[in-house]
């Protein structure tokens, strides 16, 4: 196994975490990183795809091989593009393995009040100052452990989405568990938040209109299902968007509005 600077890599203390999407393909866990045994252990986010039995042995390696090679590059080309993703430290495409930078953060969803799909998702407070964590509500937590309102955060949001896809990067899969905000700095700057975009496991690359207006819809979708009286915040985050991806916005705007109208007709008829 290889980092991904092509160094070998030891993994230990791994733990197991529930997922959502993709859970029936692959296991995820949080396990150590080690450079060198020498070196001082990394916390990195494992993404595992075990073995398929139902499926030919040469078949299930290739598309194992295929799809941890896709996300590995998709992933990369967000970071290129300057969209806020986890850092890819490994990548172990014959085992199925990929690791990623461990964000310190909570999701979007648990922030706004979604709690977790269906699972229990993990709170991660350790990079918070001890004041700061509480049992308040989630809005109240969003102002008072990440100093930001939810206007601000949808606008982070809009943001994000809109640089990449203006790298043409499909997500897949928008959702608000799909985000994590978390503070961040360096030794050149002082602590801010920020938000980071998570599990590209079902992303692409494609520059056709119809793909990003299709993946905004499971966007806003998914937050009229899991953040009622939602609208006003999901218009922000188009409009944040829109001035992002520039003289895109209007042809992806009425891409959208077909995309709906194209829901509600199915919704309609069952």
């Amino acid at each position: 196994m290889t980092t991904a600077g092509s160094s070998p890599a030891i993994l230990t203390d791994a733990t197991h975490i529930s997922q959502g999407a993709e859970a029936a393909s692959l296991k995820v866990y949080k396990a150590l990183l080690h450079q060198s045994s020498n070196s001082e252990s990394t916390p990195v986010f494992l993404k595992y795809r075990f073995n398929k039995q139902y499926r030919h042995p040469t078949l299930d390696t290739s598309l194992t091989r295929s799809r941890i090679a896709g996300e590995a590059r998709t992933v990369l080309k967000c970071l290129r593009s300057g969209v806020h993703v986890p850092g890819l430290r490994l990548v172990d495409a014959s085992e199925g393995i990929l690791g990623f930078e461990w964000i310190e953060g909570k999701s979007v969803r648990m922030l706004l009040g979604g709690g977790a799909e269906g699972e229990e998702e993990i709170e991660y407070s350790e990079n918070l100052p001890e004041d700061e964590i509480s049992d308040e509500t989630p809005e109240s937590e969003l102002e008072s452990a990440y100093r930001i309102t939810p206007d601000a955060l949808m606008s982070m949001i809009g943001s994000e989405i809109g640089k990449m896809h203006l790298a043409d990067v499909i997500h897949g899969d928008l959702t608000t568990s799909n985000m994590m905000l978390h503070w961040t700095s360096s030794a050149n700057s002082s602590p801010s938040v920020e938000l980071v975009l998570v599990d590209f496991g079902l992303a692409y690359t494609s520059s056709l209109v119809e793909d990003k207006a299709v993946d905004l819809y499971v966007l806003e979708r998914a937050f009229n299902s899991t953040h009622p009286d939602s609208e006003p915040l999901f218009a922000i985050v188009l409009e944040v968007y829109g001035k992002r991806v520039g003289k895109e916005w209007t042809s992806i705007k009425r891409r959208l509005d077909d995309v709906r109208l194209r829901g509600r007709k199915r919704s309609m008829v069952g």
